[in-house]
């Protein structure tokens, strides 16, 4: 695949889902008071991740823009490609399997099967795989 700046926008998009998707304030009474503060901090580590990489795309020559949304991953991705007339997705993978993957689903597995555009996904190495690739 070749990547050509001239006339290349790219969007940095990163999508912080609410804790609340994942944890029950009712199964966890005494987490409930940390929720916001954590929220917090993940809001920022995302707008720090998106404004880092958005620069080094500009310094790499494209033309990019930014965006960090809050909510379903899945959702504000594919609603992003289509209003924003994207080309390409690219977004990564945890490569979950098991039971993390059937409890926090695969973004990456919706957006792929839902987006109206070409979607490639960049599965990220476990470090497990890492060592058996040294090995």
């Amino acid at each position: 695949m070749q990547f050509r700046t001239q006339g290349a926008e790219v969007r940095v998009l990163s999508v912080v889902e609410p804790i609340s998707v994942y944890v029950s304030a009712d199964a966890f009474p005494h987490f409930t008071p940390q929720v916001a503060e954590i929220e917090e901090d993940r809001k920022v580590q995302a707008t720090d991740l998106v404004n880092r990489v958005a620069k080094e795309l500009q310094d790499a020559g494209f033309q990019s823009s930014k965006t960090v949304d809050f909510g379903d991953a899945k959702t504000i991705i594919i609603d992003n490609a289509t209003q924003w007339g994207a080309d390409l997705i690219v977004l990564g993978s945890h490569g979950w399997k098991g039971l993390n993957r059937f409890l926090l689903g695969s973004v990456s597995d919706a957006v792929a099967r839902h987006a109206p555009c070409s979607v490639e996904i960049v599965r990220v190495q476990s470090a497990t795989d890492a060592a058996k690739a040294k090995s």
